[in-house]
């Protein structure tokens, strides 16, 4: 009697553990499978994130406007990060100010996200210490007579010596925060136009402003004003490295496809969208 109990045991024992075991390797699969789908959620968001920049690049022809495609992404992302954190009173509007390109070319874009519509593409001053026909130097400083680099957004707009001025509010600390103090505001000039740029004459005469055309400046305002993204672009490894928006690990609103679905995107948008969102299934 006694050998069948300890042989009964033993088989219990033994049978507790298989079970123990096996409830760890499925565990274990579990885990594996877990982690394999979040490396394809991961994979998937990013292809349909390059997918839809691409897209929107390409639809807007921007490369032949002069604008990477490259500043474009960074530009796209900081715009996405603001739009996900809640920065913009304004969404829909992306203005870029690519200073990596000279003053005589129209290296303002201002973009209709929502509609993947460039709606103006001019030109733009940069600050008179910043450089001559390219800005190669900028700075955060009062006083300092140049650009700021970085993420800003549109504020109220009013009359000043300049006519009808945009105010600006900087949202990197150390690159731009101090533009309101320091009177960084976009304005129209006539040092900024087509006829200097022909002329090959150099467009970089404000105290910091981005100032553009007094032709276009009541329109450009007038569609970004009140708290829309804005961005000064330069490849300045030092900003680059240090800003947190363009550093920022975030969720892409346009990701969240329950979000989109329940949106009507516009005709121009709807087939990047589907395309898109097949490419998160795959």
């Amino acid at each position: 009697m006694k050998k069948l109990l300890l042989v009964g045991a033993v088989c219990i024992t033994i049978f507790t553990s298989m079970i123990a075991a096996k409830g760890k390797e499925t565990a274990a699969l579990n885990s594996n499978s877990k982690a394999v789908n979040t490396t394809n959620k991961s994979v998937n968001t990013e292809a349909v994130i390059n997918y839809w920049v691409d897209s929107l690049y390409a639809q807007m022809q921007l490369e032949e406007k002069g604008l990477s495609r490259s500043v474009f992404f960074e530009a796209y992302k900081g715009y996405e990060y603001l739009l996900s954190a809640g920065k913009l009173q304004k969404q829909g509007f992306l203005t870029i100010c690519d200073y990596s390109q000279p003053s005589n070319k129209k290296r303002l874009y201002v973009i209709d996200v929502d509609k993947a519509k460039l709606l103006f593409n001019t030109y733009v001053s940069h600050g008179r210490n910043s450089g001559n026909d390219y800005a190669t130097s900028f700075s955060n400083r009062n006083n300092s007579h140049k650009t700021s680099l970085g993420f800003m957004c549109t504020a109220e707009t009013y009359n000043g010596d300049n006519g009808y001025s945009l105010r600006l509010d900087g949202l990197e600390n150390g690159f731009n925060d101090n533009v309101r103090t320091r009177a960084i505001v976009m304005h129209g000039s006539n040092y900024v136009s087509g006829q200097r740029a022909s002329k090959g004459t150099m467009m970089g005469r404000s105290y910091g402003c981005p100032a553009v055309p007094a032709k276009e400046v009541k329109s450009i305002i007038n569609t970004i004003k009140g708290g829309s993204c804005f961005y000064s672009y330069y490849p300045d490894k030092t900003y680059t490295t240090a800003s947190k928006i363009l550093n920022a690990d975030f969720v892409w609103p346009l990701t969240q496809t329950p979000q989109l679905a329940s949106v009507r995107l516009p005709d121009s948008l709807a087939k990047i969208y589907t395309q898109s969102e097949a490419l998160s299934l795959n």
